[in-house]
């Protein structure tokens, strides 16, 4: 069973407590409460349920399963979107460097993630590849959309209207903009060392 992973911080610049409440404490509680729940359904039918009727175009099976990876990532995106906040934005570190190294400046690599940001539906996602053993920028138009395996998440951001709309009603690219001021980067470096440790 898992549990919601409290906040370490109660605010953020250019994003109230509200947001920050609503988003935190409501959205991504649910999904933590929807993920133990599908979790203990599979539960049952892989200790002897009836698996029967399974098939690809319906069966309870098939839409746990469906259900299992929007809930389990829904609950995972929001952790790394959250736990990298609370932050100076001060970008410094190893991950600034090699963003620096590969875009040809922190600049490009902050203007190209910002414009999938607003090109994305819901998440932008940058990650560690294993197989290219690179950093890449993807985005999901939902939670169990656009991602890639064999990546692991360095720095993610929510751009879901949940996310912003309270504090910037349809304005996406002040609440992007605000957010880059939130980022720990220490945090985000520690994930992106983790993810290149050999």
């Amino acid at each position: 069973m898992s549990t919601a992973k409290p906040l370490s911080y109660t605010t953020l610049q250019g994003i109230s407590e509200k947001t920050l409440t609503v988003h935190h404490d409501k959205l991504y509680a649910g999904y933590v409460t929807k993920k133990n729940e599908i979790e203990a359904k599979l539960e049952l039918l892989m200790k002897g349920g009836d698996v029967s009727t399974a098939n690809q175009s319906f069966s309870e099976l098939r839409a746990l399963k469906d259900g299992e990876t929007f809930a389990v990532n829904g609950v995972y995106l929001h952790e790394y979107y959250f736990d990298v906040l609370g932050g100076t934005g001060d970008a410094t570190g190893a991950l600034v460097d090699a963003l620096t190294a590969q875009y040809g400046s922190f600049a490009n690599f902050q203007a190209y993630f910002s414009a999938c940001g607003m090109a994305a539906r819901g998440w932008v996602v940058l990650c560690y590849d294993l197989q290219d053993q690179a950093l890449k920028v993807y985005i999901g138009d939902a939670h169990n959309q656009g991602g890639i395996w064999g990546c692991l998440p360095v720095l993610v951001l929510d751009v879901y209207e949940h996310a912003y709309f309270m504090d910037y009603g349809s304005d996406r690219k002040a609440y992007i903009a605000e957010w880059w001021k939130n980022i720990d980067w220490a945090k985000a470096t520690a994930l992106y060392q983790r993810a290149t440790r050999p």
